[in-house]
């Protein structure tokens, strides 16, 4: 038995065609990464996933069950039994942990799960009315008319980002807010489940129970990025570490690979795209600059150096007023930021902590002309989508983890009387996933080996 990792970047002759061919793989207990999810497919897939988990907790369980009357019939008769055919649990009873992004996705979670152990209503569902209390939105949310429809999909119903919640499954019953040590299925944020694993040193911290999980799975893993990611490197970094309790364990029946702390592996192999670069309406040319870094863990400090020395000399110039500088990252932000205070550079910035009075003055100071550079953070554009105007001239200091949103800033952008609008973009040989989804695989392919280091495209034509 190993364990089954599951990231979704959402009876049997009821599957569809997608339901069908991801079952299959998930059954098969293969690593499975999945980049094709969307709002339209998510539910699709979140039935798809929550079927596996339940089909694995319940034959689990069988077995349980089956090996001990073998074992209790064969102590009433004194039979001897061979113990390794008897390995059948782990070190904690959690089997599945569904990490996802809010209580939204949770509730949808839970709801699936009743309708799949409980399918008519019969059984018994404990502390429903609590759950429902916490995890549905009882709030009446304003009409988001100014956002897109993925936008308003996206932070549908409750969205809060720190929830945890164990829920143990039996014969017609479903326990939910059962103790994590009496749980099959736990459900959880990434900051939930960091609030109760704790930091070195602190005296009060639990892990224990993350020891002997059999399938994880991530969904809307994107989304978990835009939140924090270190969130999720720390719980999977506390996977099947030996407790620290024995929590009652017999481990006379734990399977060996929880004893040697075995954890699984992941492969990647990403789709084939057309790029959003084809959504662009906006007749502009786009400069593609690739630049050059030897090892990964030197390219923050290369992509910086190559924008201070060949990019940002290009745009100080008064022809070049009104330029947006997308940042996907927080650390190049602040490195940015900290560099044009230096410089005494005229300019302002937004980023995802910024105040509503901060972010209406620092868009009103851009639109009107009287800074000429706007410092910008993708997780504020991914939280807010704020329609930014006053754009003439845009660069990608790195290319954003959406491909979406280079689309959606190029079409933002005033080029109706203003024909020497341009759209500068950074990329690196590192960058090849993101790029593809921007430009298309075919393309991209060609730009990353490419002699050339510069490539322009324009659009709208």
């Amino acid at each position: 038995m190993s364990i089954s990792v599951v990231m979704f970047v959402s009876q049997p002759a009821c599957l569809t065609d997608l339901q069908g061919r991801l079952f299959s793989i998930l059954n098969s207990y293969k690593d499975l990464l999945f980049t094709r999810r969307t709002f339209e497919n998510g539910e699709e897939i979140r039935r798809t996933y929550v079927l596996h988990a339940l089909n694995h907790v319940l034959k689990t369980r069988s077995r349980v069950r089956k090996n001990n009357t073998y074992l209790h019939r064969a102590a009433e008769e004194g039979k001897q039994l061979e113990a390794e055919e008897f390995r059948d649990q782990g070190l904690t009873r959690p089997k599945v942990l569904f990490v996802v992004p809010f209580r939204e996705a949770a509730l949808r979670i839970v709801e699936i799960i009743f309708n799949l152990v409980l399918p008519k209503g019969e059984g018994q569902v404990h502390n429903k009315r609590r759950f429902y209390e916490e995890f549905k939105d009882q709030t009446e949310q304003p009409t988001k008319v100014q956002k897109p429809a993925s936008f308003q999909a996206l932070f549908a119903g409750n969205i809060d980002d720190c929830f945890r919640l164990g829920v143990s499954i039996s014969n017609k019953i479903v326990k939910l807010y059962s103790e994590f040590y009496h749980s099959d299925i736990l459900i959880a944020s990434p900051l939930g489940l960091r609030m109760i694993i704790g930091a070195e040193g602190e005296k009060k911290r639990d892990y224990d129970f993350l020891s002997s999980l059999e399938v994880i799975i991530v969904d809307q893993a994107d989304v978990l990025l835009m939140q924090n990611w270190e969130h999720v490197l720390t719980v999977f970094n506390h996977l099947h570490l030996q407790p620290k309790e024995a929590h009652d364990v017999d481990f006379s029946r734990v399977r060996h690979w929880c004893l040697n702390g075995y954890a699984g592996k992941v492969k990647v192999d990403d789709s084939v795209h057309s790029g959003t670069i084809c959504q662009v309406v906006a007749q502009l040319p786009q400069v593609f600059h690739r630049m050059e870094s030897q090892k990964l863990l030197d390219l923050p400090d290369a992509r910086f150096q190559y924008f201070v020395d060949k990019v940002l000399p290009a745009h100080t110039g008064a022809l070049m007023a009104q330029t947006l500088i997308y940042v996907p990252s927080y650390f190049d932000f602040i490195r940015l930021r900290n560099y044009m205070k230096k410089e005494e550079i005229n300019f302002t910035h937004l980023n995802e902590y910024s105040k509503t009075s901060d972010i209406t003055r620092a868009r009103a100071l851009f639109v009107q002309g009287r800074k000429h550079f706007l410092l910008y953070t993708e997780r504020l554009h991914f939280f807010k989508r704020f329609q930014v105007r006053g754009i003439k001239h845009i660069i990608f200091y790195s290319l954003p983890q959406y491909a979406e949103f280079y689309s959606d800033f190029l079409n933002f952008m005033e080029t109706v009387g203003h024909g020497n609008a341009t759209c500068t973009a950074i990329y690196s040989r590192y960058d090849a996933l993101s790029l593809s989804r921007i430009v298309g695989s075919e393309r991209a392919r060609r730009m990353i080996a490419a002699e050339d280091s510069v490539h322009m495209l324009v659009t709208g034509a």
